[in-house]
């Protein structure tokens, strides 16, 4: 009898253990299930946020796009110089994508008077405007030259000598704080031109590197303007290289295909991966691309750009009154060429004959509406993630 009792006592207690463990394991094992629901929700919803936003943005490009003229959409792929007459009342006819601000812009005057300047435009414009001004530091920086900022914005060169790359991220911020206050969204640069050089005329303005140090500089330069909300802007597609300057003559690049992808073309690959707002077209004619025209008129350029880099931001002409295209074609021939090209924005002050020209070649059938759209589209989308169209 007292056998059988400590026997049935022992199974018990065996029961009892097993059960015990198993308990453990269930709530191990349900708790890790918790986890990694609780994980799985939060990517989820993540997700979801982000299309949701995604969308949004969408869905203002959209209620634009319903509420525009065909003239509006025209006017969008403008940025104009700032006239020097008729400021506001030229917005307003023309329906300007942009103003490009030039030294005329600036003489003489402090930081409170263009940024009055600025608001006035915005003020008139239907949907805001980019505002403009070139300032990638040292002898291109418009803002420096006529003492708008003080000290004046530094070369990527000097930056990156002081400094290091840190020197080069520190300068972008500093732009960021004078633009924000001023009420400009495009500095105009990275320069992505590969020049190693120092009597080249595009050196000063580039980093002064080989091909990897450029590529790096675009990517370190472009990610910090993205977290600053400036839209970036890699130029000169295909890239200068050592080649004379197309302010003031017609240029040609004899430099073969193999040489431009293995050397000049990867700076904008890493920017275009770096997320590059938009990319500028020089007016150089490049042989091995295409020999007859200069690259910003050139659709063979601007397939390149599309199909082999795979970009989708936004393309836009170097200045229209530079020598380099003034020489090869008609100013009104000139905006109809390159939007046919495939350039998304114009940089122009012939804007007042170009416009005209162009819709009357949308009535002919030259330049479809489809592709008008494409760009406007871009745009908007740009416009909307710099905060511009709420």
């Amino acid at each position: 009898m007292k056998k059988s009792i400590l026997w049935s006592l022992l199974m018990l207690s065996a029961v009892f253990l097993l059960t015990a463990c198993g308990s453990s394991d269930n709530k191990t094992s349900t708790t890790v299930e918790s986890a990694k629901s609780t994980e799985s929700t939060k990517e989820e919803k993540q997700i979801t946020e982000s299309k949701k936003e995604e969308m949004t943005a969408k869905e203002k490009m959209d209620k634009v796009m319903k509420e525009m003229t065909l003239e509006e959409k025209v006017g969008q792929l403008f940025m104009a110089r700032v006239p020097e007459q008729n400021q506001t009342a030229d917005i307003q006819t023309y329906h300007l994508g942009g103003y490009l601000l030039f030294d005329r812009d600036m003489e003489g005057k402090g930081q409170s008077e263009i940024k009055q300047a600025i608001t006035s435009y915005q003020e008139t414009s239907k949907i805001p405007m980019f505002i403009g001004s070139d300032e990638e530091g040292g002898t291109v920086s418009r803002l420096s030259r006529n003492q708008i900022v003080s000290p004046a914005f530094e070369s990527p060169q000097t930056s990156y000598q002081k400094n290091g790359w840190d020197g080069v991220t520190q300068e972008i911020d500093r732009k960021a704080q004078v633009f924000g206050e001023l009420g400009i969204q495009l500095g105009m640069f990275p320069d992505a031109d590969v020049s190693t050089d120092p009597q080249s005329f595009i050196y000063d303005r580039t980093i002064g590197m080989d091909a990897a140090g450029t590529s790096h500089y675009v990517k370190l330069t472009v990610e910090e303007m993205k977290k600053q909300k400036l839209g970036s802007t890699l130029k000169h597609f295909p890239g200068y290289g050592n080649n004379r300057d197309s302010h003031v003559e017609i240029v040609t690049d004899n430099r073969s295909i193999d040489e431009l992808r293995k050397n000049d073309f990867l700076p904008f690959e890493a920017g275009i991966k770096a997320g590059a707002d938009s990319i500028m077209v020089s007016h150089n004619i490049v042989q091995a691309i295409d020999g007859e025209r200069p690259a910003s008129i050139s659709k063979p350029v601007h397939d390149v750009i599309r199909n082999e880099l795979g970009f989708t931001g936004v393309i836009m002409t170097d200045d229209m009154d530079m020598a380099g295209l003034a020489n090869f074609t008609s100013q009104e021939e000139a905006g109809l060429q390159a939007l046919q090209a495939g350039n998304d924005m114009i940089l122009s002050s012939s804007y007042g004959t170009q416009i005209p020209y162009i819709l009357e070649a949308i009535k002919k059938g030259e330049y479809s509406e489809q592709q008008l759209n494409q760009s406007v589209e871009r745009l908007l989308m740009w416009k909307i993630e710099l905060g511009l169209i709420k």
